[in-house]
């Protein structure tokens, strides 16, 4: 359970599942293949809206994309989209629910070619978490030439939702970038 008595990145709040994500996930360097999977799909459903709506459903998300396993999601058919829609459990947005899983079509192909998801992905940080050193999030950028040049090899592979503002939030959120302000506890030690 978060710590309310500490200093956090200002975003954070005062909402303890937003503390708790950002305690204990934000910034924190992911190399499993479903966890990276899933991230991209939530940084994709949250595209017009607030993180903390997606955060609050995603268990119901793990749960309707059977743990974000993208072979059995590759296959997922018009008839499972369509009860996928239904579900108030999910953001129920046709173009993302069917970006789910044609980027999970996406995911396997790179999984073929470079042996896995988390090769391909930390290849554009040189397998190395970027650490910056923000003052405050008012210095933070919303997307950055790496953030840029993912973004566009992705959609060239075919994947959707992938913009280079969710591609820069995606790097945050899996520690490719650590975006944590200098003053928040999260922040890097020796660095």
């Amino acid at each position: 359970m978060a710590n309310k008595n500490i200093q956090r990145c200002s975003w954070v709040g005062e909402d303890p599942l937003y503390q708790d994500y950002h305690d204990l996930e934000w910034g924190v360097p992911i190399h499993d293949d479903r966890k990276l999977f899933e991230m991209l799909t939530l940084e994709g459903a949250q595209a017009g809206l607030s993180w903390l709506t997606v955060l609050r459903k995603r268990e119901n998300y793990r749960r309707l994309f059977e743990g974000f396993d993208p072979a059995v999601v590759a296959r997922f058919s018009d008839s499972k989209i369509q009860t996928l829609l239904q579900d108030p459990g999910i953001i129920r947005n046709r173009l993302k629910v069917e970006s789910t899983v044609s980027n999970a079509r996406e995911v396997l192909r790179v999984q073929e070619e470079f042996g896995s998801l988390d090769a391909y992905l930390w290849s554009f940080v040189d397998g190395v978490p970027q650490v910056n050193a923000w003052s405050t999030m008012a210095e933070v950028p919303a997307s950055t030439t790496a953030s840029g040049i993912l973004s566009k090899a992705l959609k060239k592979r075919g994947f959707r939702f992938v913009g280079t503002t969710i591609c820069y939030a995606f790097m945050q959120a899996v520690g490719m970038v650590n975006d944590h302000t200098i003053d928040c506890f999260c922040y890097p030690s020796g660095s």
